[in-house]
């Protein structure tokens, strides 16, 4: 099927679309075609609470049943792929449905009206909030979970649910980043992916699942409805950056936009901080505060602010002009633009209640990672401005030391991770908002058990590559073919990356090359490092290449990736919670 310009099969290339019912006549032939005695079955087994029948095409789900003004409604799947409401009043006056217009009704001779409404985002979005709002994603607050990054999409939802509710722990169990998805107006208008160069590995094309922020939370949701979580959880649109150029912050609110129905929002001032502020000489550092903070009245404040005596995790804070002028310069700008989205989100939200992270964890690719770790002074100045602004912050991410692809390796050693974060998490714990540790995928249990130390087990973990790892090392059993195509595909990128002077690439290639075993295998780090770019890959024109061979597999091989998920997030909830 064509949508604007992108040619897919929704059926096998899901989270892109903002609606699971792309042909609403077909559904609706489907739906008028079940006969009355269908129905009858349908609404007596809700009511006693049994497994609902199926038929003629379609499959109605029990965890997605609620009794709304005397009206059934539920979640059914069809034959085709597509997802519709079902709601059966208890007459047939008509009248507006809570979900709005439907795309079709049909008069039982009981009295009762059948009426088929479409899961587009809006509709969904107004069945959680009017119907059954503890059934979707939501505000948790400052309480641990993971945020499980899901680039797999429906192949790795009906294990997120299950490891949920094995594991006894809370998620945001819908996330992926700026990087990893794509805004769907760029996708139908078949616009080529953006191009970002990271230090040392080389050009990243973002939107690399294939998926899309607005689809992302539409396939996520809808199979929550499905599965039923027994845990409450909720929906992570993480790493929307702010990026430093004049329209970096249009860029973010497009994203938040999209974003709209999410329920937790992580935003990345870290590309556009003065990490050269916090070392500036006294008079430099003064001159800050008049060229961030222009307007005298407001200067006066802020220093009135923050000049207050105070003990914040247990030491005291009170920074004098130049100490403030340093912090002020640093990250007056990121603020400022936190301030802006904060306000657009809520505007967006209407009175929703929304978790909001601040994200300073990652650092420009000129600065190394030990030289910009995010201190106390520094963290009990950004809460406190939070605070003096009316920001309801939840989550914070400082930088910790912690690093994308690799286990903790900062000089100080896990010794000195361990107690960074202790004293980090004192002064959040004040605050009540929880430290975030991103990038944690390649953290080894050792570090990992050092953040629960450290934090008492109240921390927010997030991963994502991981499941994607995962998914590639079980279709290497399963569909060799398939995986030796991922392969070359993952050493051909870091051939090129390589050719345009990545370190990574060329020190990657070199251990494959020189490995005892040659073999194509998921776990070397030329795969590790290099594959992600596959799944989603576009041609020219826009169109994915494979994507939907990844959702066209055995239901054995789905089995046996989701068990190996299932056991990857116990044990990751068992040594952070």
């Amino acid at each position: 099927m064509q949508f604007g310009k992108l040619v897919i099969d929704p059926a096998r290339n899901p989270a892109i679309l903002d609606t699971a019912t792309w042909a609403p006549a077909d559904a609706w032939n489907t739906v008028q075609a079940l006969d009355e005695s269908y129905w009858q079955s349908l609404q007596e087994a809700a009511a006693r609470g049994m497994l609902l029948p199926s038929g003629g095409g379609l499959t109605p789900h029990a965890s997605s049943c609620v009794r709304h003004e005397g009206a059934l409604i539920c979640l059914a799947s069809l034959a085709d792929g597509q997802q519709v409401f079902i709601e059966i009043g208890s007459n047939g006056k008509g009248g507006q449905s809570v979900l709005g217009t439907p795309v079709g009704t049909k008069l039982l001779s009981c009295g009762a009206q059948i009426a088929m409404h479409k899961t587009d985002a809006a509709v969904i979005a107004r069945f959680f909030r009017c119907v059954a709002p503890h059934k979707g994603p939501r505000a948790l607050g400052a309480v641990p979970r993971l945020g499980i990054g899901t680039r797999m999409t429906t192949a790795v939802w009906p294990a997120i649910w299950r490891a949920m509710g094995q594991g006894g722990f809370m998620a945001n169990a819908i996330q992926n980043s700026v990087r990893e998805l794509n805004l769907l107006e760029d996708l139908l208008a078949g616009r080529p992916p953006e191009r970002n160069v990271a230090f040392g590995f080389g050009t990243i094309e973002a939107g690399y699942t294939g998926s899309t922020f607005e689809g992302l939370w539409v396939a996520g949701v809808l199979s929550a409805l499905q599965h039923g979580p027994l845990q409450p959880f909720g929906a992570d649109a993480d790493h929307i950056q702010v990026k430093r150029g004049a329209d970096g912050l249009e860029r973010a609110r497009r994203i938040v936009a999209a974003a709209r129905y999410y329920s937790f929002y992580t935003l990345d001032v870290s590309d556009i901080l003065d990490y050269k502020a916090p070392s500036a000489r006294a008079a430099a550092a003064e001159a800050y505060l008049e060229a961030k903070i222009p307007d005298s009245g407001q200067r006066r404040a802020v220093l009135a602010y923050h000049g207050q005596p105070r003990r914040i995790g247990g030491q005291g804070y009170r920074p004098d002009r130049a100490a403030l002028g340093c912090l002020v310069g640093k990250y007056w700008d990121a603020l400022d633009a936190v301030q802006e989205l904060y306000e657009y989100i809520a505007h967006l939200k209407e009175g929703q209640p929304f978790d909001l992270e601040l994200s300073i964890d990652e650092h420009p690719p000129e600065v190394a990672t030990f030289e910009c770790l995010t201190t106390e002074v520094e963290l009990a100045f950004l809460l406190l401005e939070m605070r003096r602004r009316g920001i309801p912050l939840t989550h914070i991410a400082p930088n910790f030391g912690i690093e994308k692809g690799t286990d903790y390796r900062c000089p100080d050693g896990l010794e000195g991770l361990e107690k960074r974060i202790w004293f980090l998490s004192r002064i959040a714990e004040e605050f009540g908002v929880m430290l975030d540790f991103h990038s944690g995928d390649d953290l080894s249990p050792a570090t990992r058990k050092v953040i629960r130390r450290a934090t008492g087990g109240r921390n927010h973990f997030k991963i994502s590559p991981g499941l994607q790892l995962l998914y590639a090392q079980v279709l290497a059993d399963f569909y060799p073919e398939l995986f030796q195509r991922w392969w070359d595909d993952a050493v051909a990128y870091a051939r090129r990356e390589a050719a345009a002077g990545s370190a990574l690439a060329a020190e990657c290639l070199r251990q494959y090359e020189t490995a005892d075993d040659p073999a194509p295998s998921p776990h070397h780090s030329v795969f590790h490092h290099f594959s992600f770019a596959f799944v989603g890959r576009r041609d020219t024109d826009g169109q994915f290449l494979q994507r939907e061979e990844f959702y066209a597999l055995a239901p054995a091989f789905y089995r046996a990736y989701q068990d190996r998920v299932v056991l990857h997030l116990c044990k990751l909830a068992e040594d952070l919670f």
